[in-house]
């Protein structure tokens, strides 16, 4: 079923309510998504994107039912993961002689995960165009590492609405499509969850295209992301975000998140808690267990926060391996200008601190040299040494 989005756009994408994951496992999906394909039926008529490999034969099917699918001139494919691109076996089944706009890097990915079918893919960059017809036209920008080398982006003249494929969406399920009629608490935390967890990484490649983006002087009605909510109630709202978040954003906030055996690390992390709220009662706190809570949820809060505390126990010389896991996806985030502080229980020969710090450091944070390292449990002279331990956190 198409949904109108304005003029002679259209949405024609699939809403997935039962999605809880995402690029595998590595992303979790709280409140559904959604996959958002677009047709403009202009002189021309374009597809721009398809849906996700599972449904490319209701995409194919429920396309049919609002158009001949021979009046389709070209499609766009802004980008070649297959949460965008997987219908494009479907459909091209049906329209083989159609062709296919994308950078040379798309055609580099289509034909890698679909092979050499003998498509005729056309290859763009930024500041191409297409003449779509009634004064209107497509022109192309390369969104590079945005988030993967091959994605652009297409912008709409005359309705003025920017397709910016993975930038700016969220993995959300809106059924009334726009961002004024989503819950907006729910819409701005998956904004920022989606930024943190797969974004960030790329924040200076971002301020660099934000930049070029506003030197091009587009006037932007809408914000049609390939995820979740179109922006068309102030769409530079989240434009404006992006900037925010991709200069080594943080608020007044702590995150402390551990992994427990027998509990003594977990005691230290609630005790760092409450001296935190102590000596800083406005600063927020969040404490995770790494192993309960959600990663992507996690790397949300640390996204936010000016400061981590990060504990385990020493186990076999190191640290719990749900520890040193989501130490790898932290790494690979690469948030900047944030302290980072150590903390764990040892029964033996006490390592984990050092390897924690170390971490930390080589994922870019600055780690502070106070640490909580108590024997067995947390005892008394343990629990003395935190105020400074939270006093160099705060600092």
């Amino acid at each position: 079923m198409r949904k109108h989005v304005k003029n002679n756009v259209s949405w024609v994408g699939y809403i997935d309510w039962e999605l809880e994951s995402f690029h595998g496992d590595d992303y979790s999906i709280m409140n559904g998504s959604s996959q958002n394909a677009y047709l403009v039926e202009e002189e021309k008529t374009v597809l721009i994107d398809t849906v996700w490999t599972p449904h490319r034969f209701d995409f194919v099917e429920n396309l049919r039912k609002e158009i001949d699918l021979n009046k389709i001139d070209f499609i766009i494919a802004n980008h070649g993961e297959c949460d965008h691109s997987g219908s494009l076996t479907a459909i091209m089944d049906e329209i083989p002689k159609v062709p296919i706009y994308c950078t040379a890097n798309g055609v580099k990915s289509i034909e890698g995960q679909y092979g050499e079918r003998g498509w005729d893919l056309r290859v763009v960059k930024t500041g191409d165009s297409i003449d779509i017809g009634n004064g209107k036209k497509l022109i192309f920008v390369e969104m590079r590492m945005l988030h993967w080398p091959d994605s652009m982006a297409t912008y709409m003249t005359g309705d003025n609405i920017l397709f910016s494929n993975d930038a700016f969406g969220q993995h959300y399920a809106v059924e009334e499509l726009f961002n004024d009629k989503a819950n907006q608490c729910l819409l701005n935390k998956e904004a920022m969850k989606y930024f943190a967890n797969i974004l960030n990484p790329f924040a200076a490649i971002l301020t660099k295209k934000l930049e070029e983006i506003s030197k091009l002087n587009l006037q932007f009605d809408m914000i049609a992301p390939s995820h979740g909510a179109i922006w068309r109630d102030n769409p530079m709202q989240i434009v404006e975000k992006y900037a925010e978040w991709a200069k080594e954003y943080k608020e007044d906030q702590v995150t402390i998140a551990y992994d427990t055996m027998w509990e003594g690390t977990a005691k230290a992390a609630h005790k760092i808690a409450e001296e935190i709220h102590k000596q800083s009662p406005d600063t927020v706190v969040k404490v995770f267990n790494i192993s309960k809570a959600d990663k992507n949820e996690i790397m949300l809060e640390v996204f936010k926060s000016k400061a981590i505390a990060v504990g385990s126990p020493t186990v076999a010389n190191s640290i719990l391996s749900s520890v040193a896991g989501w130490l790898e996806f932290l790494k690979q985030l690469k948030f900047k200008d944030k302290k980072a502080a150590a903390f764990g229980c040892y029964g033996w020969s006490g390592e984990s601190v050092k390897v924690l710090q170390q971490k930390l450091a080589d994922s870019g944070f600055d780690v502070i040299s106070e640490n909580i390292r108590p024997l067995w449990n947390p005892k008394e002279k343990d629990l003395e040494q935190i105020p400074a331990f939270v006093e160099g956190l705060l600092a």
